[in-house]
């Protein structure tokens, strides 16, 4: 027989639950936040509250985190020992009557030594200015498309800067035991001119002539690094411009490329003032030179070197200070405000 659920039920459970739910339990919390709130307002508000006294000047306020500075103990310490080499160092310099410095100060202005330097300060000049020149050709050749100027280039590059200095000036001096005479004319047939060696190249030309394809060979390396430098965008725009290859390397490439080769230009031209001292064995009487031949009247080496030394510091300081302003001036568009 089949159980059958009385009607009822449903509703009945449904009336139960409403009669046991509180009815009024949402309107009752609105009254009270209402009334919480308007009793927070009629709350009398007493004054804020006192801060307190200012911190005293180079106090932190109560309360923050005091900053303490690293303390750098061991570079104060190595800094004073540095000072107090420096001190003894001087205090020799000046002390030590064997510089005899009333001789340096007697010397230092004479005849013989200022055509020393002047030769001195030509000679560099001159190397620099021609080293860079024919530098830049062969910078130019090693980067060329074409196999007979890359291979001539690096070929040149390759031997001057693997023979020491000393030994291309010695070989060009005793030029004349190879051939005592050059000529110019047809190869393999009649000369038109013929001169001497020993006639053509003395010892200030041997001196020009050694130390330009010396310096050359450092300055094509050079030269070749600051074009190296400029991005290849640069010179695909003026490309697209049609400018031709000579006016694209003067007006773009070169300019941009001055900012990397300044700096080493300026190495290697303190480099060469200092390097022209080496001629003085080939008996050109460049400033290392003149002093030499005054001590060897005088007997006096250690303060005519001392004299020596001090125009070359000179000289060098003057050049440092030039290499300042020039790479300055090439680096305008590149430093930042």
């Amino acid at each position: 027989m089949p159980f059958d659920a009385p009607a009822s039920d449903a509703p009945a459970s449904g009336e139960r639950a409403a009669s046991t739910a509180p009815a009024s339990d949402a309107p009752a919390t609105g009254e009270r936040a209402a009334s919480d709130a308007r009793a927070f307002a009629d709350r009398p508000q007493g004054p804020p509250p006192d801060p307190g006294p200012p911190p005293e000047p180079g106090k932190a306020p109560a309360g923050t985190l005091r900053i303490v500075p690293v303390r750098r103990t061991g570079q104060w310490i190595a800094a004073l020992v540095v000072l107090l080499l420096l001190a003894m160092a001087v205090n020799s310099l000046a002390r030590n009557k064997a510089f005899q410095w009333d001789v340096v100060a007697d010397y230092c202005t004479t005849s013989a030594v200022l055509r020393g330097l002047g030769l001195t300060l030509w000679l560099t000049a001159l190397v620099m200015v021609l080293g860079f020149v024919l530098g830049t050709l062969l910078a130019l050749g090693r980067m060329s498309s074409n196999p007979v100027l890359s291979w001539v280039s690096s070929g040149y590059i390759w031997f001057f800067r693997s023979t020491p200095i000393l030994v291309q000036l010695l070989f060009w001096f005793n030029i004349g035991a190879l051939y005592p005479h050059l000529g110019l004319g047809i190869p393999f047939g009649p000369e038109f001119v013929t001169v001497k060696t020993v006639n053509l190249l003395g010892p200030v030309t041997v001196a020009v002539l050694g130390l330009t394809l010396h310096e050359a060979a450092y300055a094509a390396e050079v030269v070749r690094g600051g074009l190296l430098s400029v991005d290849r965008g640069q010179i695909e725009a003026a490309q697209s411009l049609g400018l031709s290859p000579w006016r694209r390397l003067r007006r773009i490439v070169l300019p941009q490329a001055m900012r990397a080769i300044v700096p080493p230009a300026g190495n290697m031209l303190i480099g060469a003032l200092k390097g022209t001292s080496i001629v003085s064995v080939i008996a050109v009487q460049d400033l290392l030179y003149s002093v030499q031949l005054v001590y060897h009247r005088t007997y006096q080496v250690i303060p005519l070197l001392l004299v020596a030394t001090i125009w070359y510091a000179l000289v060098t300081t003057v050049l440092s200070v030039g290499q300042h302003y020039v790479e300055k001036h090439y680096a305008r568009g590149a430093e930042r405000s």
